[in-house]
Parts: C-alpha cells; sequence; structure tokens
C-alpha cells in the first residue's frame, strides 16, 4: 500500500495494535491494517511507544491516529484479568453507594441539628470531609460558623499571632 494512501485513510480512522508475547517474554505489537508496521518491547509501555515510532515510517502524524490495544492473553490469564476488572467495577459501584448513603446520613444529621463536628464523630468523619459531602445549608455552631474562615475572623486570628502587628 503506498505511503500516501495509508497516511490518508490512517488519520481519519482508529487503528488496532496488537499485542502478543512470546516465549522470550518479549511483547510484539503489530497494527493489521498496515502491512509491515510492527515492533516490540519488554513492557507492554515500551512496545505502546514503540508502535508509534514504527507508525512514524507510514503515517505522517501518528499522534493523530487513535490506537486501539488488542492484547492477547492465554485464555485463563485473560480470565483472572476479567476478574479483577469485574471486582474493580463492583468496588466502584460499591463506593458510589457508600457514598451516597453518607450524603444521606449527614444531611439527616444536619436537620436533627447537629453539628458538623459532631456528625463527622458519629459517622467516623472528619467535620471537613462531612462539609465536602456538600450538605447545604448547614446551620451548625457558633464556633463552627466561625471557624469557617470569613475573612474578618481570619485576619482577627493571623493578627492575634503575629507580634508585630
Amino acid at each position: 500500500m503506498p505511503r500516501a494512501k495509508v497516511a490518508a485513510e490512517a488519520q481519519v480512522r482508529t487503528l488496532r495494535a496488537v499485542y502478543e508475547r512470546d516465549r522470550d517474554r518479549v511483547w510484539t505489537v503489530r497494527i493489521p491494517a498496515i502491512r509491515g508496521c510492527h515492533t516490540y518491547g519488554r513492557t507492554i509501555e515500551q512496545a505502546r511507544s514503540r508502535i508509534r515510532e514504527a507508525l512514524r515510517l507510514w503515517v505522517d502524524d501518528p499522534e493523530a491516529v487513535k490506537l486501539i490495544d488488542d492484547v492477547r492473553l492465554p485464555a485463563e490469564i485473560r480470565r483472572t484479568v476479567t476478574r479483577a476488572d469485574r471486582g474493580r467495577q463492583r468496588a466502584r459501584a460499591e463506593q458510589a453507594a457508600a457514598q451516597r448513603e453518607l450524603r444521606a446520613a449527614a444531611s439527616s444529621l444536619e436537620r436533627a441539628g447537629l453539628s458538623r463536628r459532631d456528625a463527622g464523630t458519629l459517622l467516623g468523619l472528619s467535620r471537613q470531609r462531612v462539609q465536602q459531602l456538600g450538605v447545604r445549608g448547614w446551620i451548625g455552631t457558633t464556633s463552627e460558623r466561625s471557624d469557617e474562615g470569613s475573612p474578618p475572623a481570619a485576619a482577627r486570628r493571623s493578627r492575634a499571632r503575629d507580634p508585630r502587628t
């Protein structure tokens, strides 16, 4: 395939990069859509970087080409990786559910009139984390409101510590 034709086609589409590990524990990578475009690396990252370099021989702007990694693994290893991915997805979903529960609990504690500090103690969080949960309109105590850093209060505290003023 002439270089000009490959360059024009590659810049408007995505290309698949196929990675395979050989007997010498080296990753070979090739782009099936471009005959002769292949390289290797000791790691997947190194092979990924080198395939971009090899792509420069065929495409004017290899960084503009989107490469889709197709890592070929033995069936047992692929199943192990798939299980790990599913476990991470479940953990993310559980984490999101826990955050929703914490927000709901913090909101309930706010409606009950507890301070952020007390809510944090009950939820096992810092008062700052309770604030980050995004509960709006928290009343809190007078001392808690002054700790939230209104500029006049912050200036008074800094002047009190500075012996020059």
